[in-house]
């Protein structure tokens, strides 16, 4: 994730925010409902990661087996090629065969309704993508709506026809990206009880460049964060830290589901990562998610042995 990526981390503020004071309203009122536990999905962007053969995947394997090897270090993808194609009946039907009951994808909407129609009378794409999402089943978690960056409160009216038009049958996450939504608190606070009435839950961004898009606003019982990393730099353990810290108080609170996405420029340092962040969080919470493991690989014989 190039978005808010600086070369130089030396004076950027990685503390988190302070919760945002309605945070902990939405929490107390789903805390009668908190499931127990409290459902902690960690995932990559992508499956199709060639780095990872000979050590988190076993070595020879095909591009059509990663999934299902990717499916056993982590329990969830933010599935970033629906962005670019709506997927057929026989790739989400392949996808659901190469994973377990657990798993959950988290699929973009693709960039041509997003990007390219900008919202804006797209019933045409809209009804086949969730229709494709919804085939998922069990195995669909949050699709997220990813806005361009370029896309401001001006357009405000347009995201909330589109939002109220959404079939509720697939659960929404949205990003927000331009720094208008953020610069005017009282507009921000309009839009979040706008996705708060429509269950749609906010996307929070951990980025070095552009911390106004952390507004540690929950606008439903599940926190969704996609966390920029900067190849294990001290900051990124200090920074698994508070967020394993701010997640434990949310689970102590109410949340429900927490979907965390990890994204490194060398997809080797994902799986080290995500082991020390599900190692904090266990230790915090007690929500134990196996972590990513490297897999023995077959030694070939000696020939003089």
């Amino acid at each position: 994730m190039d978005f808010g990526r600086l070369p130089d981390l030396r004076y950027v503020d990685f503390r988190l925010p302070p919760d945002h004071p309605e945070t902990a309203r939405v929490l107390a009122r789903a805390r009668a409902t908190q499931p127990a536990p409290a459902g902690l999905h960690v995932g990559c962007p992508i499956w199709t990661n060639k780095e990872w053969l000979g050590t988190y995947f076993p070595a020879g394997i095909k591009e059509p087996d990663y999934l299902h090897y990717y499916a056993q270090q982590f329990n969830s993808i933010e599935l970033n090629t629906t962005h670019y194609r709506i997927p057929d009946a026989g790739t989400v039907r392949r996808w659901k065969e190469a994973v377990g009951l657990g798993f959950k994808f988290c699929p973009k909407l693709p960039r041509s309704i997003s990007h390219e129609r900008e919202l804006f009378q797209a019933d045409d794409l809209v009804v086949p993508t969730a229709r494709a999402f919804e085939s998922l089943g069990d195995n669909l978690g949050w699709a997220f709506l990813q806005l361009p960056p370029h896309f401001g409160p001006e357009h405000l009216p347009r995201l909330e026809r589109f939002l109220l038009d959404f079939p509720e049958t697939v659960p929404l996450a949205v990003e927000l990206r331009h720094p208008r939504w953020f610069a005017d608190q009282g507009l921000a606070d309009a839009v979040y009880a706008t996705f708060e009435a429509l269950n749609k839950t906010l996307v929070i961004t951990d980025v070095a460049g552009r911390r106004d898009v952390l507004p540690m606003r929950l606008t439903t019982p599940v926190a969704f964060i996609r966390f920029n990393g900067h190849s294990l730099h001290s900051t990124d353990y200090q920074r698994a830290d508070a967020w394993a810290e701010r997640l434990a108080a949310w689970v102590a609170q109410g949340v429900h589901e927490i979907y965390f996405f990890i994204h490194q420029k060398d997809v080797r340092h994902a799986p080290v990562f995500a082991t020390y962040f599900l190692d904090k969080m266990r230790a915090l919470t007690g929500i134990a998610v196996p972590p990513p493991f490297i897999i023995p690989q077959p030694v070939q014989g000696n020939l003089f042995g």
